[in-house]
């Protein structure tokens, strides 16, 4: 099973006595997703969209330093605490850092096709199957309108229910409570280069890449019955943390 994210390990290091947030390593080589991404895409996608995301929330922390100790995924969960002169780039840029290290783990060059254990039991309980999963999945993707993301998460609610659901901009699950399992990125950047318009292109494709070992330990950790778990994802989900 592969490491699960921890904010610790990508989002912040200390330099100069000070605690940066810094833009971490794909964990494969640019081409590596080819041909379904193409390497161009995720040199710009990550060497430069996601690295100014970086760049603009330590700008937009520079003058706050008792913020500068907080992990994105905390800023995002605690933006009522954030002074509002900054909130608005604290979450557009918090939030771009956090989707986006979520992002490049939900992919693999050595992609299965297909979740097994007890994530393929879920998706089966709260879908019907995985091919409904994947065109619901798909389907919302193809007509969220704009840009954002599109999500399997898993509810605090109901048992832990799998949910499909969109965010738009950077809003990520754990604003609204829940765990992000999967995450596909529906913004033009995303595919532009390679798939121009056609998102539900992109969108069908993609699974050839879904990284289902990674998705299935990010379930199997998201046990909700421990708060802790939840609280791995950079704060409390059912409080905000102090």
């Amino acid at each position: 099973m592969s490491n699960l994210l921890k904010p610790g390990d990508w989002v912040t290091q200390q330099e100069a006595g000070t605690l940066k947030h810094l833009l971490p390593p794909l964990p494969y080589p640019h081409a590596a997703l080819e041909p379904h991404v193409d390497a161009r895409t995720m040199m710009l996608h990550h060497d430069k969209h996601h690295a100014a995301y970086v760049t603009a929330l330590n700008l937009a922390l520079e003058k706050f330093p008792e913020l500068q100790e907080r992990t994105a995924s905390w800023l995002l969960l605690n933006l009522a605490k954030v002074p509002e002169k900054i909130r608005a780039a604290v979450h557009h840029n918090a939030g771009g850092h956090v989707n986006h290290n979520l992002f490049w783990r939900a992919m693999s060059p050595k992609g299965d096709g297909a979740p097994t254990g007890l994530l393929a039991d879920a998706i089966k309980r709260d879908f019907g199957s995985f091919a409904q999963f994947k065109a619901r999945f798909d389907d919302e993707g193809t007509k969220l309108f704009g840009s954002g993301w599109v999500w399997l998460a898993r509810t605090q609610q109901e048992g832990g229910k799998l949910e499909v659901y969109t965010t738009s901009g950077h809003d990520c699950p754990l604003m609204q409570g829940h765990l992000p399992i999967l995450v596909n990125d529906v913004w033009e950047h995303a595919y532009y280069l390679k798939h121009e318009n056609r998102r539900a292109d992109y969108l069908s494709g993609w699974w050839q890449v879904a990284n289902w070992e990674e998705a299935a330990g990010r379930f199997e950790h998201s046990d909700h019955s421990s708060e802790e778990s939840w609280e791995s994802e950079g704060g409390s989900l059912l409080k905000a943390t102090a």
